[in-house]
Formats: C-alpha cells, sequence, structure tokens
C-alpha cells in the first residue's frame, strides 16, 4: 500500500522490538520518538499511522495522543499495543501474541486503507475540505452484533448498547443472517459455544471477503488468533473491558462506511443523503413524480410505504434508513423526509406484495437495540397503492392521512 508518511512509533524504550518487527518488513519507513516529545513529532514528519507502546503508560497520556491523532486529516490511525489502561474512543488495541509481525502489519494495513479513503473523500469534495474523524463520531451510527448466550450475554449488551447499536443473536445461525440482511460494524462473539463452533464460526469470516475486514471480538481464552482476520482480537475479559476494546474498532469500521457512503453521494453528485445512503429529499420528490408519471401513461402497479419511527428513539430511524438501503430492490427508492419516518417506492408491485415486503424489512429491524435500557422501537407502517387518476401529491397525501388516522 502507498504511503502518504511514516508509521511513528511512540515508546518509552529508545529500540523498541515494535521498530524491528516493521524495519524487518521493509514496507514502512519508521520512525521512533518517546511519549514526551510525541505531539511535536506528530506536527514534523506528519505520520500515517502510529504504534504506541503503552506498557507502563497511565490513560492520560494516552488520551492526550489519541486526541491529537484524531484530530488530523486524513485519519490517522492510532495503534495501542497491550493496553493495560482504559482505552480513549479512538485508540485501537493490539494485543501481543508469538505471530506479532503478521498479525500487526494487517491490522495495520487496515488502517491505512481506512485512511486512504478518508484522503479520496476530502480530495473529491467541492470545495476540497478537511474532515477530521473528531468532526463525526460514528460510534453513534455503528451496529454490533453480539452473539452469545452465556451468563454474561446481559452484561455485555448493556455495556456496548450504551454507545451503539446492538443486534443480538442467540445462536450462530441467527447470527449469519443478521449479517447478510443488514450492515454490521462488528461482531463480539461471547461465551456459550464450544471452541470447534467457535472456530467454525471464524473460518467462514475468513473466507468471506464482505465479512473479513469486520472487527470481531472473541471472548475467550482458549482459541489461537491462526485466522486471517485483520480486525479480530481473542480477549478473556469482563463486560465493560470487552466494550472498552471492542468500541474504537468498531468506530472505525463505522467511519470507514461513512466515508464510503459519502463517496457515493460525490459519485452520484449529491442526490444520494451520505448519512442513511438514500436518496437526499430533493432527489427523493422528483424521482416519485416522475415514477408516478410513467406509471400513469405506460400502465403498471406501484406501491408506496411509510415507516414512522417514534421520536423518542432517534437511533431507530438511521438504523430503519440502512436496513432498507441495504436489503430493497434496484429498482425501489426511498429517503428519510423527516426526523420520523421513511417513505419508499416499490416500483411494479401492488398492494399485497408491498405489504409483504414491509412486513420482512420490519423483522429484520425488530432485532435491533437501542440505548441503555435495551429498548426495540419498531415502526408503524402504512402502504398506499395507485389508483386511476392518483398523481404524486395525491397518493402521499392518501399515505400521510392513513398515519394520521392511526395515531389517533
Amino acid at each position: 500500500m502507498s504511503q502518504q508518511g511514516p508509521v511513528l512509533i511512540v515508546s518509552a524504550t529508545a529500540k523498541p522490538s515494535l521498530a524491528a518487527v516493521l524495519d524487518e518488513t521493509k514496507l514502512f519507513p519508521v520512525l521512533v520518538t518517546d511519549w514526551s516529545e510525541a505531539g511535536r513529532a506528530i506536527e514534523q514528519v506528519k505520520p500515517a499511522a502510529i504504534i504506541a507502546a503503552t506498557e507502563g503508560v497511565d490513560y492520560p497520556a494516552l488520551a492526550t495522543l489519541a486526541k491529537r491523532a484524531a484530530a488530523r486529516a486524513p485519519y490517522l490511525p492510532l495503534i495501542a499495543v497491550d493496553p493495560a489502561t482504559t482505552l480513549p474512543d479512538t485508540a485501537i488495541a493490539f494485543f501481543h501474541r508469538r505471530s506479532l509481525p503478521d498479525r500487526l502489519i494487517a491490522r495495520l494495513n487496515a488502517c491505512l486503507r481506512v485512511r486512504a479513503l478518508h484522503a479520496t473523500v476530502m480530495r473529491r469534495l467541492v470545495p476540497p475540505a478537511p474532515i477530521a474523524m473528531s468532526d463525526i463520531d460514528p460510534v453513534g451510527e455503528a451496529t454490533t452484533l453480539l452473539i452469545g448466550r452465556g451468563a454474561a450475554y446481559p452484561a455485555l449488551s448493556v455495556a456496548l448498547g450504551e454507545r451503539a447499536g446492538v443486534v443480538g443473536a442467540l445462536s450462530i445461525e441467527a447470527a449469519a443472517k443478521h449479517l447478510s440482511s443488514r450492515d454490521i460494524d462488528g461482531i463480539v462473539l461471547a461465551e456459550g459455544f464450544t471452541p470447534r463452533v467457535m472456530d467454525a464460526f471464524l473460518t467462514v469470516l475468513t473466507e468471506d471477503v464482505r465479512f473479513r475486514p469486520l472487527p470481531a471480538i472473541v471472548v475467550s481464552g482458549e482459541l489461537a488468533p491462526r485466522y486471517d482476520l485483520p480486525n479480530l482480537e481473542i480477549v478473556a475479559a469482563g463486560p465493560s473491558r470487552i466494550a472498552d476494546i471492542a468500541l474504537p474498532m468498531i468506530r472505525q469500521h463505522a467511519y470507514e462506511a461513512r466515508l464510503s457512503r459519502m463517496l457515493r453521494a460525490i459519485d452520484a453528485k449529491g442526490l444520494i443523503d451520505a448519512r442513511t445512503g438514500l436518496l437526499t429529499k430533493t432527489a427523493f420528490e422528483r424521482d416519485f413524480a416522475t415514477a408516478v408519471y410513467q406509471t400513469a401513461e405506460r400502465g403498471g402497479t406501484l406501491s408506496v410505504a411509510r415507516f414512522n419511527f417514534d421520536s423518542a428513539h432517534p437511533r431507530a430511524q438511521f438504523d430503519g434508513a440502512r436496513i432498507i438501503s441495504k436489503l430493497m430492490r434496484q429498482a425501489d427508492f426511498g429517503a428519510a423526509l423527516d426526523a420520523t419516518s421513511i417513505i419508499v417506492v416499490f416500483a411494479g408491485t401492488d398492494l399485497r406484495n408491498a405489504h409483504a415486503i414491509t412486513r420482512r424489512l420490519a423483522s429484520v429491524m425488530r432485532h435491533t437495540h437501542h440505548g441503555r435500557r435495551d429498548a426495540r422501537a419498531e415502526p408503524v407502517i402504512n402502504v398506499a397503492t395507485l389508483l386511476a387518476g392518483d398523481t404524486a401529491t395525491s397518493l402521499l397525501g392518501r399515505l400521510n392521512q392513513m398515519q394520521e388516522r392511526a395515531a389517533s
């Protein structure tokens, strides 16, 4: 991977083993600095990544370094090796194993891919503009897949759900369905499964290019880190520590997903909302009017659905939008027209089939947890179909009347 700067190693040791490991690969220019000079080194050498040897380092020192890194643009990843303290929100944990060189290089390359994507987005913005990670907190948009059925499962659900959305799965089969039907930003594989089952699941993740980059935290001490997963950590710890390790990695993946949507929005010349992946309001109104007119002129069917979310759970609308953008057919389109609802148009679909589609979408949304109280906010759904003599305005008006009657 091409470099935009050296890898900066921050260590209390003059010749850290990390520097020797990276030097042997001959892949990265490497510079070493101590903790007292880290801030100055970031400004002077403009590194592409920072690797911090955290042995004997307290939280304030690591937090100061993380804050400096998060303010840089493009994204400046910070990898904290063997952290014993609580992790700052943007510090990616890496735990030393016998296979250190391969695992560290894979983790570093995964971080640098996010940096390259960030640089591409900034370059293609018109006018060009810097966007630091500290400007967007993507963890609020993240969805974590929590798999487990042991005693620690409820505590893990709370620890992760305080800061990110959580989708729960009590079996590997249920987890596989979630992976295929929605955008997942990280996996926590908790207790309740045999080593053979966990090995099979991780092997499937390794073999599928869609899931290989996902952060995966395995709460076990029985597996060896032999899987080709750059963001895998196998850690036996309590729920709060697992959340502390998992969330920075999940935040990075969610940031990468946001950048990918921004790039698609740029390619679509601003017609796609970078946050949800659906159309912008202006683009939706134009496309909806065209679809209604063409269907009325040429014949055929067209249905429209409104998903109404509880205003007390604003995250629910965002999760619903991501699910819809992932699962809807190429001929369909939708948009978040206000703060609590999503409108989706189903081309070539009659009323009965539209109801079946919306039920399937709602069943996927039903499994998402929102907030620290583990609340589930299911949408209220209204569906209408195009009738003879309808216009775009009259069809939406009938859908709005359905919503008002349902609310009353």
